[in-house]
């Protein structure tokens, strides 16, 4: 027995100090009682903490996770989230000082570093500091070179500094990257920053490199169409005017609900050819092809104008005004039309029939990926900072809603 005795209590030490070392990793002393940290991470503010920040409301989520930041002062995650919704509320100043904070911390894992540092990139970005954003994006992948995260952000950022070739440069890395599902998408991409290098060569006056730029635009994703539109500006500025019609033909081949960008384009170009009636044709297939474009029928009625073809293109403006009520343009061109026939009144009361419900608004564009509006289409997205998601903003014919007198005595919804 008494050859057991050390191995005994050898046992009973070694319990006893696991038994010590899990309290000490459990619990912790604060203000003078103690503090469970598995409990903390469980705590009703933790969680009451991100439902608000998931509902969107900052300000509880901001009350509540600085509850459970009290808890469990040395929980990196919640500070971090902490910072990240001060800087939605617009208090970069207070973001950038938690996050700094956080970076001072002893023993940091490698992640833990990576992580802190882009909040940290993403708060000096919202308050404007484009050197120090940068500078941390790039910190961030000293430590973590596949943070893709961080490779993104850098990329819009030189993107917004009309930095193309290092924001080619940072999209070749994710594309290294990234999974053979994204190739189209990086391709896109790619594609949109070439056009783009091509637009800043054609201001240099630098047309070859200019043209070699869209070329390869097209190359990686034909449906770039800004490379369409520049290549045939280049073209024009050349005195090509063949080929500058050819390039923007090319165009409403390819992506025939933006051919309308071309429309004021091919018009000149036709008529510096002394071959004006192919204007007039490529307007007729576009709407064979499609008889709800509106923009095809008015180019070829404003066609029809400037020639005396009153009536004819008077009808093709109703027939426009039927697929798109809310467009301004379409009406201003009807008023021209209607003017020019001596306000006709049984025209005149033809149109207001058709206008009696129409809508009209300011905002014909939206990005598909965040909604986000404009008054005209873009490439890029300012809000989501996403590429070629503007489309033409549909909506819901007025005729379908019920008039007035009905709609005064419709039950409540």
């Amino acid at each position: 027995m008494d050859s057991y005795l050390p191995f005994l209590v050898g046992l009973v030490t070694l319990l006893a100090g696991l038994a010590v070392g899990k309290a000490w990793e459990r619990y912790k002393l604060q203000e003078g009682r103690w503090i469970d940290r598995r409990k903390a991470r469980e705590s009703p503010h933790y969680i009451l903490g991100l439902n608000s920040m998931v509902s969107h409301q900052i300000d509880k989520a901001i009350e509540e996770l600085t509850q459970a930041a009290r808890l469990q002062p040395d929980a990196l995650e919640i500070e971090m989230i902490l910072g990240n919704l001060y800087r939605e509320k617009g208090q970069v100043g207070r973001s950038i000082t938690i996050h700094q904070g956080l970076l001072q911390r002893p023993k940091l894992t490698k992640l833990e570093q990576a992580y802190t540092l882009l909040c940290l990139g993403l708060d000096y970005k919202r308050g404007g500091f484009v050197d120090r954003a940068l500078e941390a994006f790039q910190d961030v992948l000293r430590l973590d070179p596949r943070n893709g995260y961080a490779l993104a952000h850098l990329q819009r950022l030189h993107e917004e500094q009309h930095q193309w070739q290092e924001a080619q440069q940072v999209r070749q890395r994710l594309v290294a990257l990234g999974e053979p599902a994204d190739k189209g998408r990086n391709q896109r991409i790619l594609a949109f920053i070439e056009a783009e290098m091509g637009r800043d060569a054609m201001k240099r006056l630098d047309y070859a490199t200019a043209v070699s730029r869209f070329e390869a635009a097209l190359a990686l994703d034909e449906r770039t169409v800004p490379a369409y539109l520049s290549l045939g500006d280049v073209h024009a500025l050349e005195g090509r005017l063949g080929a500058a019609a050819e390039a923007w033909e090319k165009l409403a081949e390819i992506a025939p609900e933006r051919a309308y960008l071309a429309f004021d384009r091919l018009e000149s170009v036709y008529g510096r050819l002394g071959t004006a009636e192919k204007f007039q044709a490529f307007c007729r297939r576009l709407i064979a092809a499609n008889p709800k474009d509106w923009r095809a029928h008015l180019a070829l009625a404003r066609q029809l104008l400037g020639t005396g073809s009153t009536q004819a293109a008077t009808e093709l403006l109703f027939e426009a005004l039927s697929h798109s009520p809310h467009a301004l343009t379409i009406h201003q061109a009807i008023w021209h039309a209607l003017v020019s026939q001596g306000l006709d009144p049984a025209m005149v009361t033809r149109y207001t029939e058709l206008t009696r419900q129409s809508v009209f608004y300011l905002d014909p564009h939206v990005c598909q990926r965040c909604h986000y509006r404009s008054t005209e289409l873009l490439w890029q997205c300012p809000h989501c900072h996403e590429w070629d998601t503007f489309v033409e903003e549909r909506i819901a014919p007025a005729q379908d809603a019920p008039p007035a007198d009905e709609a005064a005595d419709a039950p409540p919804a």
